[in-house]
């Protein structure tokens, strides 16, 4: 059997080998190239950007502070999402004035005609909270406060029209 190097053509350069016997190696060539690291990551020696390798708990991924999910930003803000400021003032006055409808319904009545002042606010207010989100909060607010409206409105009215219905037959009754 013939010798490997005779069967190669002049061109093939084994990995970390200098070619055939008795070539002297070109420039750099024959010998192992140095071990890089992956593409985007930092090599053994130092960590990224030129740092000095960090080392985390078992199974902490690196730079996360412990017990933070990968990938999220502290403090539960989203990215690029800044909270609003202003909770809108027409929001916590249509809550008020539903919470008061409907409280003081039952202890004197009379309060029950706010309710749709409160419906009226707050679908206000959430419509103005809805155009600007950036600018107000308290959509929460406003919703409850004209849900709240809304219920005592209908009960103001089912209140009226028995009103209405106790009179009638009250005058029906005494004309017999």
């Amino acid at each position: 059997m013939s010798d490997p190097d005779e069967t190669m053509p002049p061109t093939h350069q084994p990995y970390g080998g200098a070619g055939r016997s008795g070539d002297a190696p070109a420039s750099g060539q024959g010998q192992p190239p140095e071990p890089q690291a992956p593409y985007g990551q930092a090599s053994s020696q130092q960590g990224p950007y030129g740092q000095p390798p960090a080392t985390q708990p078992y199974g902490q991924p690196y730079g996360q502070p412990y017990g933070q999910p990968y990938g999220q930003q502290p403090y539960g803000q989203p990215y690029g999402y800044a909270a609003p400021t202003t909770t809108h003032p027409q929001a916590n006055t249509a809550l008020v004035l539903g919470i008061v409808a409907i409280g003081g319904m039952f202890v004197c009545g009379l309060p029950v005609l706010v309710s749709p002042f409160a419906w009226y606010v707050g679908a206000k207010a959430k419509r103005e909270i809805e155009a600007e989100p950036g600018r107000w909060s308290g959509r929460s607010e406003a919703n409850t406060g004209m849900v709240l409206g809304i219920v005592g409105t209908v009960l103001l009215g089912l209140g009226v029209l028995a009103a209405v219905l106790l009179v009638t037959l009250a005058v029906a009754g005494s004309s017999v």
